[in-house]
């Protein structure tokens, strides 16, 4: 996550979601559909996420310090878990109880075709922004599954950014929909419904991400090809007799421990074994940049 590229997937939902509660609070006043209401709240709910996983960003960008010697990588996975909640609560459970509201008062949708033509143009955005998320997890995942990735990816803020972005695609087609049905019916039960499906689509979302996110925040291991180099790179050495035990942890987006013991050739002096774990520390940060902090600790079988 270096560089302007990291908040570029952010800021692009930022605004597109922006524009689209704009849209949707003005035909949600004009129609008095509750499918409208709950999608004007769910892109504003939206918009503050965004604002959250920003500030995750930066938050994580701050150097270790004494307090805090292994860095702030991991602030990132509070504040996407944070936006998980919030679009848990915020945007999920408002939506069935605005359905549940609407089953018991119904009323007529007004100007259904002034509804569906935002619906109709934020659909577009959404979609617009949710392509642009999957071109990127295209970059990243490298040939592995499209769903394994959301499962295994470290970079929470892009599955956050995509898992609101694929709940409002899902969110605005239900509530297209439901205006259809309700104008088609003469029924505005319908309209409910749909709020209803909205808040059901919202809440199964925000659950996988809080999952996902409180795997990561409790301290996951990272990638396992980078386990598997550490090992590669000790064998290719003469000096390193064998690996006795290899540890690696997500510290945040790009940041990697690794904690590992060798056994090293009887003889060696104490300024060669350190110079071979110096030459070790170096090819593996060589091969594998998101290794941050590298512990090595000589060792010898234990009975």
């Amino acid at each position: 996550m270096a560089g302007d590229s990291s908040t570029a997937h952010i800021i692009q939902s930022l605004v597109a979601n922006l524009l689209i509660a704009v849209a949707k609070g003005v035909a949600a006043v004009i129609t008095g559909s509750g499918a409208m209401l709950a999608e004007t709240l769910h892109s504003l709910a939206d918009c503050g996420n965004q604002l959250l996983l920003l500030l995750g960003v930066r938050m994580s960008r701050r150097p270790p310090n004494e307090k805090h010697p292994l860095g702030h990588g991991r602030s990132l996975y509070f504040w996407s878990f944070m936006v998980a909640l919030l679009l848990f609560s915020g945007g999920g459970v408002f939506s069935l109880y605005e359905g549940i509201h609407k089953l018991g008062h119904t009323d007529e949708v007004e100007s259904v075709e002034v509804a569906l033509a935002v619906l109709a143009l934020s659909l577009a955005i959404e979609g617009w922004a949710t392509l642009k998320n999957i071109a990127e997890m295209n970059k990243r995942r490298r040939g592995k599954p499209f769903f394994q990735y959301l499962r295994d990816s470290k970079d929470s803020d892009l599955v956050v950014v995509f898992g609101e972005n694929a709940a409002a695609c899902l969110g605005l087609i239900f509530a297209l929909l439901a205006l259809l049905l309700a104008s088609v019916t003469g029924d505005p039960r319908w309209d409910a419904i749909g709020t209803l499906a909205i808040g059901a689509v919202l809440i199964g979302v925000a659950v996988f991400l809080a999952i996902e996110v409180k795997s990561l925040l409790v301290g996951e291991a990272a990638d396992p090809e980078i386990a598997a180099a550490a090992a590669a790179l000790a064998v290719e050495d003469p000096k390193i007799t064998r690996v006795l035990r290899l540890i690696t942890v997500q510290q945040g987006p790009g940041e990697v421990l690794v904690a590992v013991k060798l056994g090293f050739a009887d003889g060696m002096m104490i300024e060669q074994v350190a110079g071979t774990i110096n030459d070790f520390e170096g090819r593996l940060r060589g091969r594998c940049p998101e290794v941050k902090w590298c512990f090595v600790e000589p060792d010898i079988p234990r009975t």
